[in-house]
């Protein structure tokens, strides 16, 4: 069966299509600890965190999060630090400052509740309408549909659509005909059961399609088309940077660390003093010389950015890192600072105790654990 151009259908396939969802979720949804409760608050918490990370990663760092900021009023309230320390490891982190953010409007416009009006959730900061849609359905039962990707790939199948995901006017579409599909009064359940089943069984690589409850009518099984749809363009592939970073460490044990800028990627997060190297370096005789011009690089930017005396004494590893949009490739190297320097306002000695005071990314809590295990 197939959706029309617009992507209307039928109330025939309508019904079919919610009551076999409706009754699958009921019997098979997943217990997962945002479900357990109707508190918009904590369903906004786990949405934002289950962009672009996976279910399983996410539990832990929600039962925590919660722990520590269990009301809008207490996330809206916490320092931003002690807020990007409890995401640490979640990476995106623009979504915690722009959660806190919206958390923080809240407080001030609505009386620390999350409202219940569409329009109203929609212009928070950091709150599309994938997000919008779950609070509204889930928490509110309201019906507003809640687009992601998986909710896109299940439709794309069943109903044999063939435009392009990645284009905005094909989720567009795609959110008119989910409303459409909203059964009265279960908005929650049957957009929570169409991510259930994008997620446990219409699933992007060998979906499980004899045990999906609407296989029956799935217009791309019928046809031998699972694995080709939906389609999507392919995103380019994030932009490569070189680095080289330095782990200096002083009698004490005490290590250097730098403050990022407020504004831009990884904003206000903390990490190893390091540089970015040349995009195209002369071509090097070996590893050993490649390192040597790296090291040679980190001493001369540090000194040339920050006004710091930084001297390379020996290679300790290498790391990488993919952003959304970049991937950093980093030459670590343990180096010792200028006798008598002064440290620039950004910059700080971080003792092994003070380690939970702050906030790094991923891929700088790797080379730091990797520098403790090898002293």
């Amino acid at each position: 069966m197939n959706a029309k151009s617009d992507y209307t259908v039928d109330k025939e396939a309508t019904d079919y299509y919610a009551d076999r969802l409706l009754e699958w979720y009921r019997r098979n949804k997943r217990d997962l600890p945002w479900r357990r409760s109707k508190d918009p608050y904590r369903i906004w918490v786990s949405e934002i965190m289950l962009q672009q990370t996976r279910v399983d990663t996410v539990i832990p760092y929600y039962h925590r999060f919660m722990e520590k900021f269990p009301t809008v009023d207490a996330l809206a309230d916490a320092p931003e630090d002690d807020v990007l320390k409890a995401w640490e490891g979640l990476g995106y982190y623009s979504r915690a400052r722009n959660l806190q953010s919206a958390v923080r409007e809240v407080k001030e416009e609505y009386g620390g509740v999350v409202p219940d009006d569409p329009e109203q959730v929609s212009s928070l900061k950091g709150v599309g309408p994938y997000t919008a849609g779950a609070i509204m359905s889930i928490a509110y039962n309201l019906p507003e549909p809640a687009v992601d990707g998986n909710v896109m790939r299940v439709l794309s199948r069943f109903f044999l659509l063939v435009d392009d995901i990645a284009k905005p006017s094909t989720r567009v579409k795609i959110e008119k005909l989910a409303r459409f599909l909203i059964p009265d009064g279960a908005a929650g359940d049957f957009n929570q059961g169409l991510m259930e089943l994008g997620a446990t069984v219409c699933t992007p690589k060998s979906p499980h399609c004899l045990t999906c409850p609407v296989m029956e009518r799935c217009g791309a099984r019928l046809e031998g088309r699972v694995e080709e749809l939906p389609v999507k363009a392919k995103a380019k592939p994030p932009r490569l940077e070189t680095r080289a970073a330095a782990i200096v460490a002083d009698e004490a044990g005490r290590l250097l660390i730098r403050q990022r800028p407020a504004k831009g990627l990884l904003a206000g997060m903390w990490e190893l003093p390091h540089v970015q190297l040349p995009d195209a370096p002369a071509p090097a005789v070996d590893a050993a010389a490649a390192r040597g011009e790296a090291a040679g690089a980190l001493a001369a930017g540090l000194a040339a950015a920050d006004g710091i005396g930084i001297f390379p004494e020996a290679w300790l590893t290498d790391a990488e890192h993919i952003f959304s949009h970049i991937r950093w490739e980093m030459q670590v190297f343990r180096c010792r600072l200028a006798a008598g320097a002064a440290l620039p306002p950004h910059y700080r000695w971080m003792a092994p105790e003070e380690r939970e005071r702050y906030a790094f990314p991923n891929l700088f809590v790797r080379i730091i654990d990797e520098f403790a295990s090898s002293v």
